[in-house]
């Protein structure tokens, strides 16, 4: 009786075990839900662009990060493996609002095709190779990197009133884009690129507010150097008054003290 109620214990203590790594892995490894996937989101605006990968950039607040919104027209594509790359290795990329479009305009939402988060990655599976995705993603503040899931043309719309162009606060990678600057919102375009997206953008009124701050630091300074000046040349006068700067000639300085 003893021997049964103890194997039924340890049947029961390792089912528990098992719920509890199976549970701690879905945490480890994160996915995404339904809603997550499903939440509304406009993409008309990115989907006539003719770009095959749209990208627009929100600004973020303070201390709180923006969000981008992405469109891919697929062409013969049809599995996207999502991530970001840091120091050490390659993160999932968390997406949400997730839509997809058939060739013939039909739409689905997220939870309607096939996303799978993992540790490393975030895989997309889609039902049509040439047609048409969209998800929403999280942005710095002031920066946006992103990898090139796809070998194809790219154009990236930045924040209202925000640009790249002063080297000390903006950065673009990588090269050989088109820069156009319309409805006070800054486009870049590549023709070609499968490398990484790397922006650093800043807000064009900060460049007036930097050079008033360098200009009134540098007055400053030259005040307050010009007044040390002109307080060391008032103690050497000074001390030639009182007689402690008396020069001397080399013979004056050669004769040895009284005394010797």
């Amino acid at each position: 009786m003893d021997v049964n109620v103890n194997r039924r214990l340890l049947l029961a203590t390792a089912v528990v075990a098992l719920l509890m790594v199976t549970a701690g892995c879905s945490m480890i490894f994160g996915g995404i839900s339904d809603e997550t996937l499903d939440e509304e989101q406009d993409y008309d605006d990115l989907r006539d662009r003719e770009a095959n990968v749209t990208i627009e950039v929100g600004s973020g607040g303070i201390i709180s990060s923006g969000e981008f919104r992405a469109v891919y027209d697929l062409n013969d594509t049809e599995e996207l493996s999502l991530y970001r790359s840091t120091f050490y290795r390659e993160n999932a990329l968390d997406i949400r609002a997730v839509r997809y479009w058939y060739p013939n305009g039909t739409e689905l939402t997220g939870s309607e095709i096939h996303v799978d988060q993992g540790r490393s990655s975030t895989e997309v599976r889609v039902p049509d190779s040439n047609g048409t995705l969209a998800f929403t993603g999280d942005a710095g503040q002031r920066t946006f990197y992103l990898p090139a899931f796809v070998d194809d043309s790219y154009e990236v719309i930045l924040p209202e009133g925000y640009r790249t162009t002063n080297y000390l606060f903006g950065q673009v990678s990588p090269g050989g884009y088109d820069r156009e600057v319309r409805d006070d919102r800054e486009h870049l375009t590549w023709e070609h690129t499968g490398s990484s997206l790397s922006i650093r953008f800043y807000p064009s009124r900060d460049i007036p507010i930097f050079i008033g701050v360098l200009v009134l630091v540098t007055t400053l300074g030259g005040l307050g150097v010009a007044y040390y000046y002109r307080q060391v040349k008032r103690l050497e006068e000074q001390r030639k008054e009182m007689g402690i700067d008396v020069e001397m000639d080399d013979d004056d300085r050669k004769r040895p003290p009284p005394g010797r």
